[in-house]
């Protein structure tokens, strides 16, 4: 499972262990809010295509591990373009 600092601002409840999912009439899906501005926030919900829950638990935990990787290799990026700014 991810830790809280992979990404920042995720929020995972050890006590909760079907936080970020939601079962609609079946169906799992994954929730979560996005902050694209200070000011703005999105509710993104997505459907992990499941009707079982070890499933959907396995699912939603990869696409966060896949979103970590993405933010660190934007991070990573960044720090590259301001090192070769600074030079």
């Amino acid at each position: 499972m991810i830790t809280i600092n992979s990404i920042p601002g995720l929020r995972l409840s050890a006590a909760n262990p079907n936080h970020h999912l939601w079962n609609n009439h079946g169906t799992w899906f994954l929730h979560y809010t996005v902050h694209p501005t200070p000011f703005t926030k999105d509710r993104i919900r997505r459907t992990l295509g499941t009707k079982d829950l070890v499933e959907a638990r396995q699912r939603r935990d990869r696409f966060f591990e896949q979103l970590a990787r993405s933010e660190s290799i934007a991070s990573s990026r960044e720090g590259e373009r301001r090192h070769q700014v600074a030079a």
